[in-house]
């Protein structure tokens, strides 16, 4: 990408797209268009080809989705799996009709079996049943990948596809109900501590394990991929490291001070035992996380307590 290369971001406001917008400002992109969700429904074909027609794009990050935890996935499956599908493909076929350069699509972990091998490598898809509680939005994150292997392979485009381990940082869903567990965690126990809780519900057993990466980490590595990937396999993105919900939860105690006690919920799910994922093709091309979880941690409690808590 040049400097003054058109740089569309789907989803800017949200995690993932918020960061990348951070990250190519930082670096010093000067053409970036961005909408948001009231100025441009990405569910709507018409709208969305009408915007590419106008502003083409010479590069796509696509990172717009409807996402949420385990409560949200279970609560509104029919959402889940119809906005991603007409999300993602009216803005992988707009990108072809309009000859976009390169597409990044960002799809999801929970993209491979429930019981993959761990740590979980590229050629894992699809060789497995996935895990129930969030099917639909695997599923739509799958079709998306597929899409853009078989965009790439009919009609020679460059699109590639990047599957993050579990994410957190700032503009996270930090509602407990849809939330994922991180935002989820650090919303709960701050609220705690502030109200003088003597305890702290979580759902599940506490025993998974889970692979965690900062989401700035992520907006570097799309950036750098987009600048020097071409291939139409997919590229796993992770920190190396996993922690349990246990453990996350007193990590997360500690850097908010809650002195409490955490009761784990065991009637309710836990998901899959164990996501961790292989990263080594990535590292390969050049490419390692940067931010530890600690440090990652401390920046998300932070933000949560300047612009929600301040806030509201």
């Amino acid at each position: 990408m040049e400097k003054n290369s058109k740089i569309y971001i789907a989803g800017h406001t949200g995690l993932e797209g918020s960061a990348i917008l951070r990250k190519l400002r930082e670096l010093g992109y000067n053409r970036i268009i961005t909408r948001t969700a009231s100025e441009l429904d990405l569910r709507s074909q018409p709208f969305v080809n009408k915007f590419f027609e106008n502003e083409k794009p010479d590069y796509v990050f696509l990172a717009a989705a409807k996402v949420g935890g385990i409560l949200a996935n279970s609560t509104y499956p029919a959402e889940f799996i119809y906005d991603n599908l007409n999300i993602q493909s009216n803005v992988i076929h707009a990108s072809y009709l309009n000859k976009v350069k390169k597409l990044l699509f960002l799809g999801s972990s929970c993209v491979y079996p429930k019981y993959s091998p761990q740590p979980t490598k590229e050629e894992h898809l699809l060789t497995g049943t996935l895990e129930p509680t969030n099917e639909p939005y695997a599923i739509a994150k799958i079709a998306g990948i597929e899409m853009c292997q078989a965009y790439n392979k009919q009609y020679g485009t460059h699109n590639i596809s990047v599957i993050p381990t579990n994410l957190y940082g700032p503009n996270d869903d930090f509602d407990p109900e849809t939330g994922h567990v991180i935002p989820a965690l650090i919303r709960k126990i701050v609220d705690a501590e502030i109200a003088g809780m003597p305890s702290v519900e979580i759902w599940g057993t506490g025993t998974p394990r889970r692979e965690f990466l900062y989401v700035d980490d992520l907006a570097d590595a799309c950036i750098f991929l987009m600048d020097s990937y071409d291939g139409s396999e997919i590229v796993n993105v992770g920190a190396g490291q996993d922690i349990s919900i246990k453990e996350l939860a007193e990590k997360i105690g500690r850097i908010v001070g809650y002195k409490g006690k955490f009761i784990f919920d065991k009637t309710k799910p836990d998901g899959a035992p164990k996501k961790c994922l292989d990263s080594s093709r990535l590292n390969g091309l050049g490419w390692r996380a940067k931010i530890s979880l600690d440090e990652g941690l401390r920046k998300t409690v932070e933000w949560y307590k300047k612009f929600i808590l301040e806030v509201n």
